[in-house]
C-alpha cells in the first residue's frame, strides 16, 4: 500500500491495484480568501485515478474546480448530499450510508460514522458526513474526513494506517473537528499500526501568516508517541509518500 499526502484532507491511496483520492482540494485559492501554501499536486498524482472519496459537502472537501483537475472520469463515493453535488458536476458515483460498502476490484470501501456537520452553507439542510475504511488483501486504511472523536472509533476493526485530521484552517477549531490531542485520543481508540496526520499546513487565510504550519502535526506525533507507543506516527509533508508493508511483513 502506498499513501501520498497531497495537502489538507487530500490523500492518494494506492491499494491492491486501486488508485483512490480523498476530498480533492488542489487549487491555488478557494473561497476567495484561502490560498494554498503547500506545493501543488503533480500531474502524476492526478492521472489514472480509479475512485474519488468525498467525506462531506463542505467547500474545502468538495471543490468543483479541484474535481475538474482530475484526469479522466473516475466515479465518486460519499454521503447522499455530496453525491448530489458531484453528479451535478457530471460525475458518476454511488451514495453510501454508515455501514454500507462498495466493492472495487480487490478492495472494499466501507462507510463509517463521522461526528461532523457537513452542511454546505448557506443553503444545504443535510449535513451528513462519513469516514471510510478501505480494505484489500495487502492492507487497510481509515480515512476520517472531518470528525470529532466518537465512541465507535474503537469498533472500526484492524486498521493498518489511520489518516486523521489534526487542525483547521481558521483561528479556531469548531465542534466536530480534532486538534492534535483529540486525534491522539482517536489513535488510542483505533490502535492502527501507523498514524498519519492530515488537514494541516496546506491553506491559510490571505491575512494570516503561519510561522510553524506543521506545529499541529508535530504535536500529534509527539502525543501518539507518549500515549500509544505501539503505534508509529509519521508526519508526511504535502507531496510525500510512504510505503506501508502488508500486515505480517518482516520489513
Amino acid at each position: 500500500m502506498r499513501i501520498t499526502y497531497l495537502g489538507h484532507a487530500s490523500v492518494l491511496i494506492e491499494l491492491d491495484g486501486l488508485k483512490v483520492i480523498t476530498d480533492p482540494l488542489l487549487r491555488p485559492r478557494i473561497l476567495g480568501a484561502l490560498r494554498r501554501i503547500a506545493p501543488p499536486a503533480g500531474s502524476e498524482h492526478l492521472a489514472g485515478i480509479d475512485l474519488v472519496l468525498l467525506s462531506h459537502a463542505h467547500h474545502d472537501h468538495l471543490d468543483a474546480g479541484s474535481l475538474r483537475m482530475i484526469e479522466g472520469e473516475p466515479p465518486a463515493l460519499g454521503p447522499a448530499p455530496a453525491l448530489r453535488l458531484a453528479r451535478s458536476l457530471g460525475m458518476s458515483g454511488e451514495a453510501l450510508d454508515v455501514g454500507s460498502s462498495s466493492r472495487h476490484g480487490a478492495v472494499t470501501i466501507e462507510a463509517v460514522h463521522a461526528d461532523h456537520d457537513g452542511r454546505r452553507m448557506p443553503w444545504s439542510r443535510d449535513g451528513q458526513a462519513l469516514g471510510f475504511v478501505l480494505r484489500g488483501p495487502s492492507g487497510s486504511v481509515y480515512f476520517a474526513g472531518d470528525t470529532g472523536v466518537y465512541e465507535g472509533m474503537s469498533e472500526l476493526g484492524q486498521v493498518d494506517a489511520a489518516l486523521l485530521p489534526v487542525a483547521g484552517w481558521g483561528p479556531r477549531l469548531p465542534a466536530g473537528h480534532m486538534g492534535p490531542g483529540e486525534a491522539a485520543d482517536a489513535v488510542a481508540r483505533i490502535e492502527p499500526r501507523l498514524a498519519i496526520p492530515i488537514h494541516w499546513g496546506s491553506y491559510e487565510r490571505v491575512w494570516m501568516r503561519s510561522r510553524a504550519r506543521d506545529e499541529p502535526a508535530r504535536r500529534f506525533c509527539a502525543q501518539v508517541g507518549e500515549r500509544s507507543p505501539g503505534v508509529r506516527a509519521v508526519l508526511l509533508e504535502p507531496g510525500a509518500t510512504i510505503e506501508v508493508e502488508p500486515t505480517g511483513s518482516s520489513a
